[in-house]
């Protein structure tokens, strides 16, 4: 059985997801719905309440602003993880690196994303993004997002409570798997809709800071200099702009002792000194 777990910011989740994950899920499964309409949990406390209310085998994670176009994509669940014991997450979307620097899990070259999802944009026509499977239905990846996320259940894994609000919950729970020394994987036989983008916002900056502080130890997986030096410029850069000062010359500690020698320390100090003066 599969254990479908909505953290929903409504009291019920909409009928048309209610029949859209009965008519096409294909298997028995459970629907546990943690109502968080007055904001009294945070991401990891709201998953882990389903996770302890549920019954399933493997447990399936959803944002309450999807849609799915596969039939039987319960069944699909059930055949990926049967096949392979070593597998513990599935998702329609990730990285095959992750920085230890703070980053979004996007945040890598173009070839290391595998995504399947028909994704909403603002503003413009709906988009089918296909990419990284390479004449396989599953790749092996480092995270997942956080959007559509299938665990194998496991007593000894939870979110951790120790972060806080809505940002970040898939690095962690990813970042968890590959520590109990599970495979991540991202398949192409799920198909589903997604009707808003996440947001970027000073929380996320917050979050995105405390949760490669946290796992600093683990992270990087498959990352290398390049990368490390330009997702470490472009999260300072954006922490100026927000006056997360602290923040910033924290990663950009991290960064000099990565780089001593680079062009961007004197720009980074007199922007800190230009933000000291007003």
């Amino acid at each position: 059985m599969v254990s479908i777990i909505i953290c929903s910011r409504t009291k019920k989740i909409c009928s048309i997801l209610y029949e859209n994950i009965k008519n096409t899920i294909g298997c028995e499964y459970e629907l546990i719905v943690i109502d968080n309409s007055e904001n009294k949990y945070s991401i990891y406390q709201a998953y882990n309440l389903g996770i302890k209310k549920s019954n399933g085998k493997y447990l399936c994670f959803l944002h309450d602003d999807i849609l799915f176009e596969t039939n039987n994509w319960g069944l699909k669940i059930n055949e990926i993880f049967e096949n392979d014991l070593k597998i513990g997450l599935i998702g329609v979307a990730g990285a095959k690196t992750k920085t230890k620097m703070p980053s979004a899990w996007w945040d890598c070259l173009e070839n290391q994303k595998v995504i399947n999802i028909i994704q909403h944009i603002p503003n413009k026509a709906k988009e089918h993004w296909n990419i990284g499977f390479r004449n396989t239905r599953i790749e092996e990846v480092a995270v997942i997002d956080g959007v559509f996320i299938a665990a194998r259940t496991d007593d000894k894994i939870r979110f951790n409570e120790k972060l806080k609000g809505f940002h970040n919950y898939d690095l962690n729970i990813s970042f968890e798997y590959k520590k109990s020394g599970y495979k991540i994987v991202v398949t192409n036989e799920i198909l589903l809709e997604h009707f808003s983008l996440g947001s970027i916002n000073e929380s996320w900056f917050n979050s995105t800071f405390e949760i490669h502080n946290y796992y600093t130890n683990l992270l990087p997986f498959g990352s290398n200099k390049n990368l490390e030096v330009s997702n470490a410029i472009k999260f300072i850069n954006s922490c100026l702009k927000i006056n997360k000062n602290k923040i910033a010359y924290s990663v950009w500690l991290q960064l000099f002792l990565l780089k001593p020698i680079s062009k961007y320390h004197l720009y980074f100090c007199k922007q800190i000194i230009k933000k000291s003066l007003c």
